[in-house]
């Protein structure tokens, strides 16, 4: 497992939910906009059992529906429950938190800057 992919296990989650909060979305264009926000190491055999998981504790939940404007098969479309609603909001804060933190450690070392 890559640097890339360990940091990225813990926060795809609030990605996802974060990609979810206004739509609906499928896994395959779940993927698409993942890697088009710059999330290029995230393969598809990551994503559906995360999705899953997800369903599992009712952060998010799928239909399946056909295919819009197409003769293909049928897709499950995801959206955000209200739990998930709550863990997104739970994630964004957490998420500025501990940003705000490895910036500092990453821009100073670290070090305090007095008033």
């Amino acid at each position: 497992m890559t640097a890339q992919s360990q940091m990225l296990k813990g926060i795809l989650e609030g990605c996802i939910l974060s990609l979810m909060e206004d739509r609906e979305i499928y896994g395959y264009e779940l993927g698409t906009l993942l890697e088009e926000s710059g999330l290029t190491f995230v393969s598809e055999g990551s994503i559906y059992p995360l999705l899953l998981r997800m369903q599992k504790e009712q952060l998010i939940e799928g239909t399946m529906r056909p295919d819009a404007g197409s003769s293909g098969p049928p897709r499950k479309y995801y959206h955000l429950t209200d739990k998930g609603k709550d863990a997104l909001v739970l994630f964004k804060r957490h998420w500025g938190t501990l940003k705000q933190s490895v910036d500092r450690i990453l821009t100073d070392g670290g070090k305090r800057h007095d008033d």
